[in-house]
């Protein structure tokens, strides 16, 4: 199964890190430079356990959908989102937070299966691990860009 691991250091607090991570307004920025369509379930603008979000991106010819469970959440060190439903095989995001004395010690953690069908086969080996790791990497620079800036205030109050 395919993986991706990232660590990352965000000069913030952990608490404002973790929340920033789970923001669905981030979600939504991340995915409509890519003019992707990002739903949620969440009762609030932060998922939490057992909440969802549905992404809708099209995809090697056809629109692809994913939507992603909160199966588990420890708040500020951990959540974990996994595919319920969906074209891929499988899919499981790990976010470990640990606080250090001048910020915060992000750790990504990706294992996926590619597309169930065929035209996603053959398009998951060659595309499909380069699209998360920009989808991740452009996540991360935004909530950096949020923590470690004021901006965090005009989404967290």
């Amino acid at each position: 199964m395919p993986r991706i691991h990232t660590t990352t250091f965000i000069a913030a607090p952990i608490e404002r890190v973790f929340d920033l991570s789970r923001h669905i307004a981030l979600y939504k920025l991340v995915f409509q430079s890519r003019k992707e369509k990002l739903t949620s379930g969440a009762a609030s603008a932060l998922v939490s356990k057992n909440e969802t979000i549905s992404i809708i991106a099209k995809h090697a010819g056809r629109q692809r959908m994913s939507m992603l469970k909160i199966t588990i959440y420890q708040k500020p060190t951990l959540f974990i989102e996994e595919q319920v439903k969906g074209d891929l095989q499988s899919y499981k995001h790990e976010h470990h937070f640990k606080q250090v004395d001048n910020g915060t010690i992000v750790i990504d953690i990706i294992e996926f299966g590619i597309p169930k069908d065929i035209i996603g086969k053959i398009f998951g080996k060659v595309y499909f691990k380069k699209y998360l790791e920009e989808i991740l990497r452009k996540k991360t620079e935004l909530v950096r860009a949020y923590a470690e800036t004021e901006k965090w205030r005009a989404v967290l109050s």
